[in-house]
Protein backbone atom coordinates (compact mmCIF):
# COMPACT_ATOMS: atom_id res chain seq x y z
CA UNK A 1 0.00 0.00 0.00
CA UNK A 2 2.62 2.84 0.85
CA UNK A 3 4.69 1.25 -2.50
CA UNK A 4 1.65 2.42 -4.07
CA UNK A 5 1.44 5.57 -2.50
CA UNK A 6 5.11 6.68 -2.67
CA UNK A 7 4.97 6.20 -6.08
CA UNK A 8 2.48 8.90 -6.77
CA UNK A 9 4.62 11.22 -4.83
CA UNK A 10 7.36 13.28 -6.45
CA UNK A 11 10.47 11.61 -5.37
CA UNK A 12 12.98 14.03 -4.19
CA UNK A 13 16.51 14.51 -6.08
CA UNK A 14 18.84 14.54 -3.47
CA UNK A 15 22.70 13.19 -5.15
CA UNK A 16 23.30 12.40 -0.77
CA UNK A 17 20.87 10.04 -0.81
CA UNK A 18 23.16 6.42 -1.53
CA UNK A 19 19.71 4.32 -0.75
CA UNK A 20 16.36 5.22 -1.16
CA UNK A 21 13.10 3.11 -1.57
CA UNK A 22 13.64 2.10 -5.32
CA UNK A 23 14.60 -1.18 -4.74
CA UNK A 24 12.59 -2.08 -1.51
CA UNK A 25 15.92 -2.31 0.73
CA UNK A 26 15.82 -2.45 4.36
CA UNK A 27 17.24 1.02 4.97
CA UNK A 28 18.06 4.39 3.82
CA UNK A 29 21.32 5.65 3.30
CA UNK A 30 22.65 9.25 3.44
CA UNK A 31 26.03 10.15 2.69
CA UNK A 32 28.06 12.45 4.79
CA UNK A 33 31.05 12.35 3.54
CA UNK A 34 33.41 10.01 1.57
CA UNK A 35 33.75 7.97 4.12
CA UNK A 36 30.80 7.94 6.16
CA UNK A 37 27.09 7.85 5.61
CA UNK A 38 23.78 7.31 7.93
CA UNK A 39 21.95 4.14 7.96
CA UNK A 40 18.31 4.92 9.18
CA UNK A 41 15.22 2.56 10.01
CA UNK A 42 12.22 2.55 12.06
CA UNK A 43 9.82 -0.45 13.06
CA UNK A 44 6.96 -1.04 15.78
CA UNK A 45 4.13 -2.89 16.32
CA UNK A 46 1.61 -4.56 18.50
CA UNK A 47 2.99 -7.54 21.55
CA UNK A 48 3.02 -10.87 20.06
CA UNK A 49 4.05 -12.21 23.22
CA UNK A 50 2.24 -11.70 27.11
CA UNK A 51 5.46 -10.88 28.96
CA UNK A 52 6.08 -7.04 28.42
CA UNK A 53 9.84 -7.19 29.28
CA UNK A 54 10.20 -9.85 26.60
CA UNK A 55 8.25 -8.04 23.96
CA UNK A 56 10.13 -5.15 24.65
CA UNK A 57 13.21 -7.20 23.78
CA UNK A 58 11.69 -8.27 20.35
CA UNK A 59 10.91 -5.22 19.36
CA UNK A 60 13.79 -3.82 19.87
CA UNK A 61 15.50 -6.55 17.97
CA UNK A 62 13.45 -6.36 14.95
CA UNK A 63 13.98 -2.37 14.44
CA UNK A 64 18.04 -3.32 14.90
CA UNK A 65 17.48 -5.84 12.04
CA UNK A 66 17.39 -3.59 9.33
CA UNK A 67 20.70 -1.68 10.46
CA UNK A 68 22.67 -4.93 10.49
CA UNK A 69 21.17 -6.17 7.34
CA UNK A 70 22.35 -3.23 5.42
CA UNK A 71 26.17 -3.89 6.78
CA UNK A 72 25.63 -0.82 9.52
CA UNK A 73 26.28 -0.30 12.66
CA UNK A 74 23.82 1.40 15.09
CA UNK A 75 24.74 4.12 16.95
CA UNK A 76 21.63 5.78 18.40
CA UNK A 77 17.74 4.94 18.82
CA UNK A 78 14.81 6.56 19.60
CA UNK A 79 11.71 4.70 21.20
CA UNK A 80 8.20 5.07 19.61
CA UNK A 81 5.57 4.25 22.32
CA UNK A 82 1.63 3.87 21.71
CA UNK A 83 0.04 2.65 25.24
CA UNK A 84 -3.54 3.07 26.85
CA UNK A 85 -3.93 6.01 29.60
CA UNK A 86 -5.66 3.35 31.65
CA UNK A 87 -2.93 0.54 31.43
CA UNK A 88 -0.96 0.06 34.40
CA UNK A 89 2.52 1.84 34.35
CA UNK A 90 4.49 -0.92 35.72
CA UNK A 91 3.91 -2.88 32.28
CA UNK A 92 5.21 0.36 29.85
CA UNK A 93 7.99 0.29 32.15
CA UNK A 94 9.10 -3.33 31.24
CA UNK A 95 8.58 -3.17 27.86
CA UNK A 96 11.23 -0.11 27.84
CA UNK A 97 13.32 -2.37 30.38
CA UNK A 98 12.97 -5.01 27.75
CA UNK A 99 13.73 -2.86 24.79
CA UNK A 100 16.41 -1.11 26.61
CA UNK A 101 18.08 -4.50 27.30
CA UNK A 102 18.81 -5.39 23.86
CA UNK A 103 19.89 -2.04 23.14
CA UNK A 104 22.87 -1.67 25.49
CA UNK A 105 23.53 -5.69 24.11
CA UNK A 106 23.63 -3.81 20.44
CA UNK A 107 26.00 -0.93 21.96
CA UNK A 108 23.03 1.44 20.86
CA UNK A 109 22.49 4.36 22.63
CA UNK A 110 18.44 5.31 23.38
CA UNK A 111 18.56 8.98 23.30
CA UNK A 112 14.77 9.80 23.46
CA UNK A 113 11.71 8.86 21.41
CA UNK A 114 8.28 10.07 21.46
CA UNK A 115 4.71 8.30 23.34
CA UNK A 116 1.07 9.19 22.09
CA UNK A 117 -2.26 7.68 23.87
CA UNK A 118 -3.50 4.68 22.35
CA UNK A 119 -6.35 1.84 22.91
CA UNK A 120 -3.90 -0.27 21.59
CA UNK A 121 0.13 -0.79 22.67
CA UNK A 122 2.60 -0.27 20.18
CA UNK A 123 6.31 -0.17 20.43
CA UNK A 124 9.08 -0.06 18.64
CA UNK A 125 12.44 2.00 17.87
CA UNK A 126 13.73 4.57 15.32
CA UNK A 127 17.38 3.68 14.40
CA UNK A 128 20.28 5.66 13.14
CA UNK A 129 23.75 3.60 12.48
CA UNK A 130 27.31 4.17 10.16
CA UNK A 131 28.02 2.80 7.49
CA UNK A 132 31.04 3.08 4.44
CA UNK A 133 28.92 4.46 1.10
CA UNK A 134 31.68 1.32 -0.55
CA UNK A 135 30.30 -1.05 2.39
CA UNK A 136 26.95 -1.40 1.80
CA UNK A 137 24.61 -4.15 1.13
CA UNK A 138 21.73 -4.00 -0.80
CA UNK A 139 19.16 -5.95 -2.81
CA UNK A 140 20.25 -5.23 -5.89
CA UNK A 141 23.94 -6.86 -6.67
CA UNK A 142 23.32 -10.93 -6.04
CA UNK A 143 25.58 -13.32 -9.18
CA UNK A 144 24.67 -16.20 -11.07
CA UNK A 145 26.08 -18.83 -8.74
CA UNK A 146 25.76 -17.27 -5.30
CA UNK A 147 24.72 -19.45 -3.18
CA UNK A 148 22.16 -18.40 -0.67
CA UNK A 149 22.64 -18.40 3.11
CA UNK A 150 19.58 -18.21 5.96
CA UNK A 151 20.90 -17.25 9.65
CA UNK A 152 17.75 -17.82 11.44
CA UNK A 153 15.05 -20.75 11.52
CA UNK A 154 11.35 -19.60 9.89
CA UNK A 155 7.87 -20.08 12.06
CA UNK A 156 7.79 -17.02 14.44
CA UNK A 157 4.74 -15.84 12.39
CA UNK A 158 2.69 -18.94 12.91
CA UNK A 159 3.47 -19.92 16.50
CA UNK A 160 2.81 -16.29 17.20
CA UNK A 161 -0.76 -16.80 15.80
CA UNK A 162 -0.68 -20.01 17.77
CA UNK A 163 0.36 -18.02 20.70
CA UNK A 164 -2.81 -15.64 20.24
CA UNK A 165 -5.08 -18.68 20.19
CA UNK A 166 -3.33 -20.07 23.43
CA UNK A 167 -2.44 -23.29 21.31
CA UNK A 168 1.07 -22.93 21.28
CA UNK A 169 3.10 -25.35 23.59
CA UNK A 170 5.79 -24.01 25.77
CA UNK A 171 8.88 -25.38 23.92
CA UNK A 172 7.55 -23.72 20.96
CA UNK A 173 7.18 -20.52 22.45
CA UNK A 174 10.22 -20.38 23.90
CA UNK A 175 12.11 -21.58 21.01
CA UNK A 176 10.57 -18.56 19.28
CA UNK A 177 11.64 -16.40 21.66
CA UNK A 178 15.35 -17.01 21.54
CA UNK A 179 15.34 -16.77 17.79
CA UNK A 180 13.41 -13.02 18.09
CA UNK A 181 14.96 -11.88 20.56
CA UNK A 182 18.73 -13.18 19.13
CA UNK A 183 20.13 -10.04 17.36
CA UNK A 184 21.72 -10.11 13.47
CA UNK A 185 25.03 -8.28 15.14
CA UNK A 186 27.08 -11.72 14.83
CA UNK A 187 26.43 -12.86 11.85
CA UNK A 188 27.70 -9.37 10.32
CA UNK A 189 30.78 -9.70 12.60
CA UNK A 190 31.42 -13.02 11.02
CA UNK A 191 31.12 -11.47 7.46
CA UNK A 192 32.92 -8.17 8.16
CA UNK A 193 35.65 -9.56 10.18
CA UNK A 194 34.83 -6.84 12.91
CA UNK A 195 33.42 -6.72 16.56
CA UNK A 196 31.78 -3.89 18.44
CA UNK A 197 33.00 -2.29 21.09
CA UNK A 198 31.95 0.87 23.70
CA UNK A 199 33.99 3.61 23.00
CA UNK A 200 35.62 6.33 25.68
CA UNK A 201 32.48 8.09 26.33
CA UNK A 202 29.83 5.87 25.48
CA UNK A 203 30.34 6.03 21.68
CA UNK A 204 29.13 2.94 20.12
CA UNK A 205 32.07 1.98 16.88
CA UNK A 206 33.68 -0.92 15.60
CA UNK A 207 37.09 -1.55 17.88
CA UNK A 208 40.12 0.22 15.82
CA UNK A 209 42.43 3.12 16.40
CA UNK A 210 41.07 6.74 16.41
CA UNK A 211 41.81 9.44 13.15
CA UNK A 212 43.10 12.42 13.73
CA UNK A 213 41.24 16.26 15.26
CA UNK A 214 38.34 13.39 16.56
CA UNK A 215 36.67 12.67 12.61
CA UNK A 216 35.86 9.19 12.28
CA UNK A 217 38.17 6.36 11.27
CA UNK A 218 37.46 4.78 7.75
CA UNK A 219 38.57 1.67 8.58
CA UNK A 220 36.13 1.87 11.72
CA UNK A 221 33.50 2.21 9.14
CA UNK A 222 34.29 0.15 6.34
CA UNK A 223 36.67 -2.62 7.33
CA UNK A 224 38.27 -5.05 4.70
CA UNK A 225 35.26 -7.71 4.78
CA UNK A 226 36.39 -11.24 5.41
CA UNK A 227 33.72 -12.86 3.45
CA UNK A 228 32.22 -11.60 -0.04
CA UNK A 229 28.76 -10.69 0.22
CA UNK A 230 26.86 -9.52 -3.02
CA UNK A 231 23.82 -8.89 -1.49
CA UNK A 232 22.03 -9.61 1.64
CA UNK A 233 18.46 -8.45 3.58
CA UNK A 234 16.51 -9.78 6.61
CA UNK A 235 13.65 -11.85 6.88
CA UNK A 236 10.62 -9.85 8.29
CA UNK A 237 6.83 -9.07 7.56
CA UNK A 238 7.08 -10.32 3.89
CA UNK A 239 8.98 -14.02 4.94
CA UNK A 240 11.44 -15.95 2.86
CA UNK A 241 9.90 -15.51 -0.59
CA UNK A 242 9.01 -11.91 -0.24
CA UNK A 243 12.38 -11.19 0.90
CA UNK A 244 13.96 -13.24 -1.68
CA UNK A 245 11.73 -12.02 -4.55
CA UNK A 246 13.17 -8.18 -4.10
CA UNK A 247 16.52 -9.54 -4.10
CA UNK A 248 16.08 -11.65 -7.30
CA UNK A 249 13.68 -8.79 -9.09
CA UNK A 250 16.93 -5.82 -7.72
CA UNK A 251 19.48 -8.13 -9.35
CA UNK A 252 17.17 -9.37 -12.56
CA UNK A 253 18.16 -12.95 -11.59
CA UNK A 254 16.24 -16.43 -10.62
CA UNK A 255 16.86 -18.36 -7.32
CA UNK A 256 16.37 -22.32 -6.43
CA UNK A 257 15.47 -23.15 -2.94
CA UNK A 258 15.77 -26.64 -1.12
CA UNK A 259 12.69 -26.69 0.77
CA UNK A 260 13.85 -29.56 3.00
CA UNK A 261 17.45 -27.61 3.75
CA UNK A 262 14.97 -24.48 4.92
CA UNK A 263 15.67 -24.43 8.66
CA UNK A 264 12.25 -24.19 11.02
CA UNK A 265 11.41 -23.27 14.67
CA UNK A 266 10.02 -26.21 16.53
CA UNK A 267 6.12 -26.48 16.39
CA UNK A 268 6.18 -24.28 13.11
CA UNK A 269 4.66 -26.74 10.44
CA UNK A 270 2.93 -28.52 13.59
CA UNK A 271 1.22 -24.66 13.78
CA UNK A 272 0.40 -25.13 10.05
CA UNK A 273 -1.12 -27.99 10.21
CA UNK A 274 -3.94 -26.73 13.13
CA UNK A 275 -4.55 -24.14 10.73
CA UNK A 276 -3.02 -21.10 12.79
CA UNK A 277 -2.33 -19.15 9.73
CA UNK A 278 -1.68 -15.01 9.95
CA UNK A 279 -3.42 -13.26 7.55
CA UNK A 280 0.16 -11.74 6.24
CA UNK A 281 1.11 -15.06 5.53
CA UNK A 282 -1.83 -15.30 3.14
CA UNK A 283 -0.95 -11.50 1.80
CA UNK A 284 2.42 -12.69 1.36
CA UNK A 285 1.41 -15.49 -0.79
CA UNK A 286 -1.13 -14.07 -2.53
CA UNK A 287 1.34 -11.68 -3.60
CA UNK A 288 4.66 -13.20 -4.35
CA UNK A 289 3.42 -16.90 -5.02
CA UNK A 290 3.06 -16.05 -8.88
CA UNK A 291 6.99 -15.99 -9.19
CA UNK A 292 7.32 -19.43 -7.86
CA UNK A 293 7.22 -23.17 -9.02
CA UNK A 294 7.06 -26.33 -7.08
CA UNK A 295 8.54 -29.93 -7.52
CA UNK A 296 5.40 -32.01 -6.90
CA UNK A 297 7.64 -33.67 -4.04
CA UNK A 298 7.31 -30.63 -1.85
CA UNK A 299 4.60 -30.77 1.07
CA UNK A 300 2.25 -28.38 1.54
CA UNK A 301 3.06 -27.32 4.99
CA UNK A 302 6.76 -26.40 3.24
CA UNK A 303 5.55 -24.89 0.34
CA UNK A 304 3.61 -22.83 3.34
CA UNK A 305 5.97 -21.74 6.13
CA UNK A 306 8.15 -20.01 2.73
CA UNK A 307 5.69 -17.07 3.04
CA UNK A 308 5.18 -16.76 7.06
CA UNK A 309 6.18 -13.08 8.21
CA UNK A 310 9.05 -13.15 10.59
CA UNK A 311 9.74 -11.08 13.50
CA UNK A 312 13.29 -10.31 13.90
CA UNK A 313 14.08 -12.82 11.40
CA UNK A 314 17.48 -13.92 9.99
CA UNK A 315 19.47 -12.66 7.34
CA UNK A 316 19.51 -14.10 3.60
CA UNK A 317 23.00 -13.91 2.65
CA UNK A 318 23.97 -13.83 -1.38
CA UNK A 319 27.59 -14.91 -1.56
CA UNK A 320 29.74 -16.94 -4.22
CA UNK A 321 31.36 -18.19 -1.05
CA UNK A 322 28.22 -20.26 0.53
CA UNK A 323 30.40 -23.24 2.46
CA UNK A 324 33.10 -21.31 4.10
CA UNK A 325 30.98 -18.63 5.02
CA UNK A 326 27.96 -21.14 6.65
CA UNK A 327 31.15 -23.11 8.49
CA UNK A 328 32.43 -19.74 9.93
CA UNK A 329 29.11 -18.53 10.85
CA UNK A 330 28.23 -21.75 12.40
CA UNK A 331 31.61 -21.83 14.26
CA UNK A 332 30.37 -18.25 15.62
CA UNK A 333 27.08 -19.58 17.29
CA UNK A 334 24.97 -18.66 14.25
CA UNK A 335 22.31 -21.21 13.21
CA UNK A 336 23.04 -20.34 9.12
CA UNK A 337 22.19 -22.79 6.91
CA UNK A 338 23.01 -23.16 2.67
CA UNK A 339 19.13 -23.32 1.61
CA UNK A 340 19.86 -22.49 -2.51
CA UNK A 341 21.80 -20.25 -4.80
CA UNK A 342 20.96 -17.86 -7.62
CA UNK A 343 20.41 -18.18 -11.06
CA UNK A 344 20.83 -16.27 -14.50
CA UNK A 345 16.99 -14.58 -14.95
CA UNK A 346 14.77 -17.65 -15.99
CA UNK A 347 11.34 -18.45 -15.57
CA UNK A 348 9.79 -19.80 -13.05
CA UNK A 349 11.76 -17.06 -11.13
CA UNK A 350 11.80 -19.22 -8.07
CA UNK A 351 11.83 -22.94 -8.26
CA UNK A 352 11.17 -24.52 -5.07
CA UNK A 353 12.66 -28.85 -4.84
CA UNK A 354 13.76 -31.06 -2.52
Amino acid sequence: MLDKVLGKLARQHDPNVLVGFDHADDAGVYQLSANQALVQTVDFFTPIVDDPYIFGQIAATNSLSDIYAMGGRPLTALALVCFPEKADVEILEQILAGGLSKMIEARCTVIGGHSIRDEETKFGYSVTGVIHPRKIYQNAGAQPGDKLILTKALGTGVISTAIKKSKAERRWIDGAIVSMTTLNQKALEVITNTETTIAQGGTAVPDSPSSEAGQPDARRLAPDARFPVHSMTDITGFGLIGHLREILLASNLSARISADKVPVLEGALDCIRAGYIPGGLNNNRAFAECLVEYDDQVPQDLRTILYDPQTAGGLLISTPEGQALTQALTQAGVAAVQIGEVLPQTKPRIRIEI
